[in-house]
């Protein structure tokens, strides 16, 4: 299934329904008086998170919905019925914003989380309720109002807790294969990868976490270059970033220290928050070079970078290294969590 994680849509809740303009007319009753019942109010529209979907692409061939209206009112005081609200399923980790105002509506974070983006309109009144001592015989209604009409922005942030970056050929997709059941496209060419992927990693105690590969970044990504910034968000929601660095690359002229600049610069250039995110630098394809040098090589990598960090060393095609950093990602996921626990405690205590 193609990938698409930004969608425009526009959603219009259904209009009140309109008051009714009716007597009451009974035999041997020649003065029943005013029995117009008021309208139905209009349904609104909601979007709720499903984990059943995992793309916006159905929003690519119907971009328009639009709630029931409510029923007009009738006569013997009966009021029209509420039209019927529409609920609209979107994947989970989809941001909701009002293309006008560029104001951020809601983030769908959690599955069954739903969230109201057009309010239905005002029921309209019938003649009963403008009866008075003075006015016994009111012809007099009022319509419903109209419902509310927005144009929505869909971004759909991938809910991942490691992300996994880095130039093109940099070996992510051979290592998220290596440690999940993820199958991405791999070959030996740059952009194999044109979507995002999802790995869950499963250790031997039944922990796990989720890892995403996104597609790799170039120099001036931030500013629309190569995939561009369309994939950057992706990475926003994660709490650890591993970025792999292809020590073997098969372009002699690539420097593995202005690989990692690169990548970190164009972080920086997308946000502040995303340059300044926790980040283990990964040194990938160790297998490619020889062990008597391979010590000295590193070292001078890490160096020349001043890397305060953590580093690893592995080796994505044939899994040297990978157990052992898993077994550390979870162990440091586990601590976030812990520390994010702890932290809601403190906070509920003192509300």
């Amino acid at each position: 299934m193609k990938f698409v994680d930004e969608a425009k849509i526009t959603v219009s809740a259904g209009g009140g329904g309109n008051g009714c303009l009716s007597f009451r007319r009974e035999k041997y009753i020649p003065f029943g008086g005013p029995d117009g019942g008021d309208g139905g109010d209009g349904g609104d529209v909601y979007l709720e998170a499903d984990s059943q979907v995992n793309t916006l692409i159905d929003f690519r061939y119907q971009r328009h919905f639009k709630a029931h209206k409510g029923e007009p009112g009738r006569g013997k005081l009966c009021s029209g019925a509420r039209g019927e609200d529409l609920v609209i399923k979107v994947p989970i980790g989809t941001e909701v914003w009002d293309d006008g105002t560029d104001e951020l509506i809601g983030d769908l974070a959690k599955a069954g989380q739903p969230l109201m983006v057009a309010k239905g309109g005002w029921h309209g009144l019938g003649n009963t309720r403008f009866k008075s001592s003075i006015n016994r015989a009111p012809r007099r209604t009022s319509d419903g109002t109209p419902g509310e009409e927005r144009v929505l922005r869909l971004e759909m942030k991938l809910l991942a807790d490691i992300g996994l970056l880095g130039l093109p050929n940099a070996g992510k997709s051979t290592f998220i294969r290596q440690v999940s059941a993820a199958q991405p496209k791999v070959a030996d060419y740059p952009f194999t990868t044109l979507h995002p992927n999802l790995g869950v990693v499963t250790l031997k105690d039944v922990r796990s976490f989720v890892i995403a590969d996104i597609p790799g970044l170039v120099e001036g990504a931030a500013g629309g270059a190569g995939l561009g910034i369309q994939f950057l968000r992706h990475l926003t929601r994660t709490r650890l970033l591993l970025h792999m660095v292809d020590m073997a690359p098969d372009d002699v002229n690539q420097d593995p220290v202005e690989s990692v600049e690169i990548i970190n610069r164009e972080l920086e250039n997308y946000s502040e928050a995303l340059g300044s995110q926790d980040q283990w630098l990964i040194l990938n394809k160790m297998d490619l070079i020889p062990e008597d040098i391979r010590e000295e090589f590193c070292q001078e990598v890490l160096d020349r970078l001043n890397w305060q960090g953590k580093v690893f060393r592995v080796s994505g095609q044939f899994g040297e290294g990978c157990d052992a950093l898993c077994d550390q990602i979870m162990d440091y996921i586990d601590d976030v969590k812990e520390a994010e626990q702890a932290a809601l405690k403190t906070d509920q205590s003192e509300e």
